[in-house]
């Protein structure tokens, strides 16, 4: 069952991206995640106890923000979008999400995190970026961390 969760978010990510977002340049390493048989992989990473924490990912590293497209434009012009996380080992425990802007001076990244599937094999999370650039992620759920590098960009409507 977490699996086709997963895979039906990442079917939706990968849909949403679409031709009009420009591909990232090197002066943002976003974290692509590998292609396996049934599309884009969740990012991965571990811990020493064998505990292991996925996160879905945009298929080429960007999260487009547009009008009408997933995510929501905030009124104070943060982006805010939902990001889903994997706990895999029997890791449990609450979810702590940090991050910063790499290429620009921004505030940090903050993020909604519902405290009711602490428990669970899964959880959701709303990642805010106070604005659009390029962010590094990192993830904590007791031991065990993923961090990923992401371009977030902001489409105007025609």
């Amino acid at each position: 069952m977490l699996r086709s969760l997963c895979l039906g978010l990442l079917a939706l990510f990968a849909a949403s991206a679409s031709s009009d977002t420009n591909p990232a340049p090197s002066a943002c390493p976003v974290t692509v995640p590998s292609e396996g048989p049934n599309g884009p992989q969740m990012l991965r990473g571990a811990s020493v106890h064998g505990h292991i924490l996925w996160v879905s990912s945009w298929k080429d590293g960007t999260v487009p923000f547009r009008e009408g497209g997933p995510g929501f434009i905030l009124p104070d012009g943060s982006l805010q979008m939902k990001f889903l996380w994997a706990k895999g080992g029997g890791l449990r425990g609450p979810l702590t999400v940090h991050g910063k802007r790499l290429d620009a001076p921004a505030p940090r990244l903050s993020a909604d995190i519902d405290d009711e599937y602490v428990n669970q094999d899964y959880q959701p999370s709303y990642l805010i970026f106070a604005t659009a650039g390029c962010w590094q992620v990192t993830g904590e759920v007791a031991d065990a961390r993923v961090t990923f590098v992401t371009r977030v960009i902001r489409i105007a409507a025609p």
